[in-house]
């Protein structure tokens, strides 16, 4: 029986908890490209580094998985010194994982509208509507937070079912189209520059972005759940980035 790699991808994050050693070996480590600027890349066996972990008593929990190809992202959940909410993205090649990416940020919420900000559906459903969900994701994110469009949040967003997890804000449209054009110190709080990557599996699309949030350089991670060709759900992680001078490998963030 084949396993999905996303369903590897959740055994392998689920090992920092465990501290079992068999799921690594879906990490070809001779070959992995780390982007968390905050790792260092090849100073310890991720076997090793995961049973170190163990021992400190994480919880991990997956809360979504899917796949695009090459690519599984993931939304998760923990909770080591601090809880966290993160997005995990891996690369494969020959049924290994090559390659991660991951963005994440200090728990927080519940919002104006009592949710979390990992609550809500978790299974991809009209797979066959991938390629038009990933394009229309596209066009929002190229041309109302790259673009500044802001006036067209409701061409994009069903604002009679929308649903907002991000722990500042509520399922208000006008309270995201406020958010997303409020000034502070230095400008905009919330900068949108550059689009990185759009992962998609069915009705869930993950984009990956660049700009700056309260005028620090940071990483964007939004996850959209679509339904009838618009938006009706949203998750997101922001992580500043720290200064090149403060990397521990040289892979960069994106």
């Amino acid at each position: 029986m084949t396993v999905a790699n996303k369903d590897k991808i959740r055994a392998l994050l689920k090992s920092i908890e465990t501290g079992d050693p068999e799921p690594v070996a879906v990490v070809n480590e001779a070959r992995y490209i780390q982007h968390n600027p905050q790792t260092h890349e090849g100073s310890e066996g991720l076997a090793s580094l995961f049973k170190r972990l163990s021992k400190t008593g994480p919880r991990v929990n997956i809360v979504r998985a899917f796949e695009d190809g090459e690519f599984v992202f993931g939304h998760t959940e923990y909770d080591f010194a601090s809880r966290r909410i993160g997005f995990e993205v891996f690369r494969f090649e020959d049924g290994q994982a090559v390659e991660h990416w991951d963005n994440i940020q200090e728990r927080k919420g519940p919002n104006l509208a009592d949710r979390s900000m990992v609550d809500g559906p978790t299974e991809a459903v009209d797979l066959d509507l991938t390629e038009s969900n990933r394009s229309l994701i596209r066009s929002f994110v190229e041309n109302v937070l790259v673009g500044g469009q802001i006036d067209r949040l409701t061409d994009f967003i069903d604002a009679n079912a929308y649903a907002e997890h991000n722990p500042h804000l509520s399922d208000d449209v006008t309270a995201l189209q406020f958010a997303l054009t409020a000034e502070g110190e230095n400008g905009r709080r919330i900068e949108y520059h550059r689009i990185h990557r759009v992962l998609a599996e069915g009705n869930f699309v993950l984009c990956v972005s660049e700009g700056r949030h309260d005028g620090f350089h940071s990483a964007f991670y939004d996850l959209f759940r679509l339904d009838k060709g618009k938006v009706v759900e949203h998750w997101d992680t922001s992580e500043k980035i720290a200064p090149r001078s403060e990397w521990k490998n040289d892979n960069g963030k994106f």
